[in-house]
């Protein structure tokens, strides 16, 4: 997000005047249809973006904020006018909301929104050695790898905690310089000494004292990504080996510890598993009644929108529909855990939608269903 200047945070509030002036525009003009808005300040920022199924309605409520403190209160005090477009439905609204907060990253969404909070996500960071994270969110750093979301940040964190164990991958700062043993140094003043007691009881490699190549640590961080995508169980059969073996030597209080550590690790595998499922199962053809008859179809494709079309009462519409969702579905795509930073956002969207409306599952078809339907016309 950019900076703000000074002169904008101490920015005078919006004159009573001139919020007469709003309010009388919104009554006289706007529709109580679905839609998104804009409040804007008077040198053109975009200060916040909303949505609503009835625009006015939701428009003139700002206005009765009971007080200063108000969140409606507090965006009209920086606003200086109002813009609106209409959108067919609701869903729309809700779709081009997002794609609005992510062009212009107005201040007062991005400091008041989250809604998916009390949502986790395991992020895979870049650089010589990376490292596991648990985030609330995607950030802007595009080339990390996230994993999510997952319920429950604090068993999430434990579970990673126990995966880089298993694996011998890093849990230090960011900016902590790495040297792996096949990393030639110009100069070599002292020997280096380990920097965190995980190296010492050998629950991490060293990639930042000489203590592994950096095709060792590689190799970890592939498995790490197997893992993540449910393909390798390799950490969990590592840790059952261990249990068993110090139950064997009768070291009960070891094992009672690793059994503790392999629950984590099964309680986020069995996350992996409900969250592919869950996005699998969001593939479909999503047909929406918009307001006047601007009915509109979204091909939907592990839980975001890979086209939409505006379909009405157009007889060719089915044709172009299905050619959309057999061009969709005719890519091969990965299968995994691993969500592409820019989609987050929208696949949580799309899974709040559909867990809100069951319902609107009626109105979806399956692509295979489409084509059918198609070839009968």
């Amino acid at each position: 997000m950019r900076a703000l200047s000074k002169l904008k945070l101490l920015r005078p509030p919006t004159p009573d005047a001139q919020l007469k002036v709003m309010r009388t525009d919104v009554r006289e003009r706007c529709e109580d249809r679905p839609g998104v808005y804009r409040m804007i300040s008077p040198d053109g920022e975009i200060v916040y973006v909303g949505k609503s199924k009835r625009v006015r309605s939701r428009l003139l409520s700002y206005f009765r904020a009971a007080f200063p403190e108000d969140k409606g209160a507090r965006i009209l005090r920086e606003a200086e006018r109002i813009e609106w477009d209409y959108t067919p439905s609701e869903f729309a609204a809700l779709l081009e909301e997002l794609r609005l907060i992510k062009r212009w990253r107005p201040r007062f969404n991005v400091a008041m929104k989250r809604d998916a909070r009390h949502f986790a996500f395991i992020k895979l960071t870049r650089g010589a050695a990376p490292k596991l994270l648990v985030v609330r969110g995607a950030g802007l750093d595009d080339g990390a790898a996230y994993y999510g979301p997952f319920h429950g940040a604090m068993q999430v964190q434990e579970a990673v905690r126990e995966l880089n164990d298993a694996l011998g991958l890093r849990d230090c700062a960011l900016d902590r310089a790495m040297l792996f043993s096949d990393q030639q140094e110009l100069f070599r003043i002292a020997p280096r000494t380990p920097g965190c007691i995980r190296y010492e009881v050998r629950k991490c490699l060293g990639p930042c004292v000489a203590g592994c190549s950096a095709d060792e640590y590689m190799e970890r961080v592939r498995l790490a990504r197997a893992f993540l995508d449910g393909a390798d169980e390799g950490p969990i059969e590592l840790l059952r080996a261990q249990m068993e073996g110090a139950s064997e030597r009768l070291e009960f209080e070891r094992a009672a510890s690793l059994r503790d550590k392999l629950k984590r690790l099964e309680s986020l595998r069995e996350q992996f598993i409900r969250f592919r499922f869950a996005v699998e199962t969001l593939s479909f053809v999503y047909s929406v009644p918009g307001h006047g008859g601007e009915d509109r179809a979204y091909v939907i494709r592990r839980g975001r929108v890979r086209a939409e079309l505006d379909v009405g009462r157009d007889p060719l519409a089915l044709a172009r529909l299905t050619e959309a969702a057999e061009d969709v579905f005719g890519r091969t795509e990965q299968v995994g855990a691993q969500i592409p930073t820019h989609e987050i956002d929208e696949l949580l969207l799309l899974s709040s939608w559909f867990r809100r409306f069951p319902d609107e599952l009626t109105r979806t078809v399956a692509p295979a269903e489409l084509g059918r339907l198609a070839r009968a016309s």
